[in-house]
């Protein structure tokens, strides 16, 4: 095994070129970019439209390569979930939509590796604060309404680790 590099890109799901910033970064190894965008796409293709981080590790030597593919970021999955194109620019005062509890529940699950919650409540609390940061009402109340009722233990039976 000789010398490995590592790489992280932040890439749009199915959408990397053999541009910046891959491409740069990967050509003065002498490995074939192209073969590697091709092997990022393949394995991104079902984030299409969303921002995932994404790792390669080349030997400097064989040219040998591994991708990794992380999560898409919290508010990307939102949005995805929505079947919307951004945010609001004005949280708080205008919403771009309303996602069910259970749809949460599921973000929260994909998430679970990258948080630094304990529990599945704990989670699904991190991803209602994204929510009210971008303007996305959960169960079509404002998330902090959610997050008090989650605190008073109305969804525990939902959010207990049995039922994921």
């Amino acid at each position: 095994m000789g010398e490995k590099k590592t790489f992280e890109f932040l890439i749009d799901g199915g959408q990397a070129t053999a541009g910046p910033p891959i491409g740069p970064a990967l050509g003065p190894l002498g490995v074939n970019v192209l073969m590697i965008v091709q092997k990022i796409n393949e394995m991104t293709a079902s984030y299409s439209g969303m921002k995932v981080p994404v790792k390669v590790t080349v030997d400097v030597d064989t040219k040998e390569f591994e991708v990794e593919v992380g999560t898409p970021t919290t508010s990307a999955l939102i949005i995805r979930e929505l079947g919307i194109e951004k945010g609001s620019g004005l949280a708080g005062r205008e919403s771009v939509g309303s996602l069910s509890l259970e749809r949460v529940v599921k973000i929260a699950q994909i998430k679970m590796p990258q948080l630094q919650a304990k529990t599945l409540k704990a989670a699904v609390k991190e991803v209602l604060g994204t929510c009210l940061s971008m303007g996305v009402l959960v169960e079509d109340k404002d998330p902090r309404e959610v997050i008090k009722e989650i605190n008073q233990g109305f969804y525990d039976d939902f959010l207990s680790e049995e039922a994921s």
